[in-house]
């Protein structure tokens, strides 16, 4: 598995036990539905700032959602 999978697979675990949609993650990151969708089905790379950004939306660390 690669760091896109991993990434998709725990910010969706994280994104789902917090109870947020797909949107309300968006939002609370700056970014945009289609883009968090797309790193959810691993078809995108999230760069480190986006990584942070999202880790920050989802309240834990980066590290979390790639490890």
């Amino acid at each position: 598995m690669d760091l896109k999978e991993t990434m998709a697979i725990n910010m969706r675990r994280v994104r789902h036990q917090k109870a947020l949609t797909q949107e309300e993650l968006a939002d609370r990151a700056g970014l945009s539905t289609r883009y968090i969708g797309a790193i959810e089905r691993a078809d995108v790379s999230a760069s480190v700032t986006v990584l942070g950004r999202i880790a920050d939306a989802l309240e834990v660390k980066p590290s979390v959602l790639i490890s």
